[in-house]
């Protein structure tokens, strides 16, 4: 078992032959099964069988590639460049967070709303029919919201940015750092 595994969580056993085994229904399931599983709230982690090898995040990504080569895409190919541009950069394990953050903003919305609409249909949280539905009618508003919510995150992103760098002046400015001469023309750079 990896270290991040619970012992209750559903195992899933990933073979060389790409195959995924299914620990608990003892049988072999699809990469839309365990999209099921994510849609289901389920808690899994999917493993190399021959090395216990942790391969979750894997197949996680494997489904998000599906998901955005069909029907319509999530993210734009600027938005994804961009992530792709934070790959190695001294802030990609903020950009992680604050991305991670502002999807649970987003589910926390949601799930707001979906518990002051329960009174409208006898208790029932609402089907995907139901959201389709409401975001046709709230859409707007609803994109004004996050429009406003973005807005406000990326001016606290630009402020700690901002004092980040003060800090570092600051820092850094006690230090008698010699300016590199300029050389004088003619001379080889």
């Amino acid at each position: 078992m990896t270290t991040g595994q619970k012992s209750s969580d559903r195992l899933i056993k990933k073979y060389p032959n790409r195959r995924l085994y299914d620990t608990q229904t003892s049988s072999y399931i699809t990469l839309s099964d365990v999209k099921q599983l994510v849609l289901d709230n389920e808690t899994f982690a999917v493993v190399d069988a021959k090395t216990n090898e942790d391969l979750t995040r894997s197949i996680l990504l494997q489904i998000i590639l599906e998901e955005e080569s069909n029907g319509t895409p999530m993210f734009s190919s600027d938005a994804l460049s961009q992530i792709i541009r934070y790959y190695g950069h001294a802030m990609q394990g903020m950009m992680g967070s604050y991305l991670e953050k502002n999807i649970q903003a987003f589910i926390e919305i949601q799930n707001k709303l979906a518990e002051s609409s329960k009174g409208f249909i006898e208790g029932k949280p609402f089907s995907p029919e139901m959201w389709t539905q409401f975001m046709n009618v709230q859409g707007p508003m609803m994109q004004g919201m996050m429009s406003n919510y973005i807005e406000q995150s990326k001016n606290m992103f630009l402020q700690m940015q901002e004092q980040m760098q003060n800090q570092t002046k600051n820092m850094f400015g006690v230090f008698p750092f010699v300016q590199p001469a300029d050389k004088k023309e003619g001379e080889e750079k």
